[in-house]
């Protein structure tokens, strides 16, 4: 812990003991619970016969404003987030009602049977189309320029920092192309309340009647986005490897609730398909970027370990559609391997 953290951590303490009396809070309890790819962390500690999350995210980086906005937003329509009992926006301090210890990620991690898999599956689903029917007032656009400027991380980090390879004047063009292509097709979808990392590090195991759906975290960042951005996130998932069948019987279901419940997706499910396909194409190649910023900016290497599967990810689109056969002509360059394709719709 450096010296900033340690002063933050005594701030946190002291603005703690102001409330530990309304929340019988036990300071001596307090733990570490996680931290996350920005600024921000997390910690646990005990009241009375419960537990609380403390977030701690310094103001000179992180603005807490979003996250309760956002909170109010998706409480408003049944999404089982987070109760803000007390809140310090100058420290940037709030003490959170606690979801539980286990997020899908850690769980599927330790091994879960498939019909255990497919119930929290199911509940994230249901739990999304409640998301997206949620007020996006005040939020800001996902729209097309946003879209375009998250790809040039890919480049610039994953291709010139990761891969230490400079790109030819003609992968340059080819990739601006397919760049275009990409945020304007997404730009063009329906929106709603886009959560932006809708995946299982930030879906909480619902209690044992499941009744409040998984607990849902991480939201400060959303926008107003492509109605398919989440589902693509979902299925799709950065930290967890699901094969196509399974993307389809997800992306299936999703379709299906989300035309019972009359939000604007496709009613062809083909159009549907291939537009969150190439939604989840945009993510994985930002996410690439940011995977790789991470490691050689930040020192946070752990995340490398994850760039097989997204970039497993990339080629499964990239391979199934030909306005991006440049793209996949790229990935062989820089991974040295040839593609294997999938099958196509």
């Amino acid at each position: 812990m450096n010296q900033s953290e340690d002063s933050r951590l005594s701030d946190l303490k002291y603005w703690l003991s102001t409330v530990a009396a309304d929340y019988q809070l036990d300071l001596e309890t307090l733990e570490p619970a996680s931290s996350d790819a920005s600024f921000r962390r997390y910690f646990r500690l005990h009241g009375g016969i419960t537990s609380y999350i403390v977030m701690d995210a310094p103001p000179q980086h992180e603005d807490c404003r979003p996250f309760l906005q956002v909170g109010d937003k998706l409480r408003q329509v049944g999404v089982n987030v987070p109760t803000v009992h007390a809140e310090n926006l100058s420290d940037g301090f709030l003490l959170l009602s606690d979801l539980g210890k286990h997020n899908y990620y850690h769980v599927i991690q330790q091994g879960l049977a498939d019909d255990q898999i497919q119930s929290l599956y199911r509940q994230a689903i249901h739990a999304l189309v409640r998301m997206q029917h949620a007020d996006t007032t005040a939020l800001p656009y996902y729209d097309e320029s946003r879209l375009l400027s998250e790809l040039e991380l890919f480049p610039e980090w994953y291709v010139k920092q990761h891969c230490q390879t400079e790109l030819t004047d003609t992968e340059k063009t080819a990739l601006q192309r397919i760049f275009a292509v990409l945020a304007k097709d997404a730009a063009q979808q329906p929106t709603i309340l886009v959560h932006r990392d809708y995946h299982s590090p930030n879906l909480m195991v619902p209690s044992a009647d499941g009744n409040a759906g998984p607990g849902v975290i991480d939201y400060q960042d959303a926008l107003v986005g492509p109605i398919t951005y989440d589902i693509a996130s979902l299925v799709m998932d950065a930290r967890t490897t699901w094969e196509e069948p399974q993307q389809l019987d997800w992306a299936v279901r999703y379709w299906q609730a989300a035309r019972d419940a009359t939000l604007p997706v496709h009613s062809d499910f083909a159009e549907f398909h291939r537009a969150y396909e190439w939604t989840s194409l945009q993510r994985n190649l930002r996410i690439l970027g940011v995977f790789a910023r991470l490691s050689h900016r930040d020192g946070k290497n752990h995340y490398l370990a994850h760039i097989p599967r997204v970039q497993a990810y990339v080629r499964q689109v990239a391979g199934r559609y030909g306005p991006f056969a440049p793209l996949l002509r790229l990935l062989d360059r820089l991974e040295g391997n040839q593609v294997s394709f999938g099958y196509t719709f």
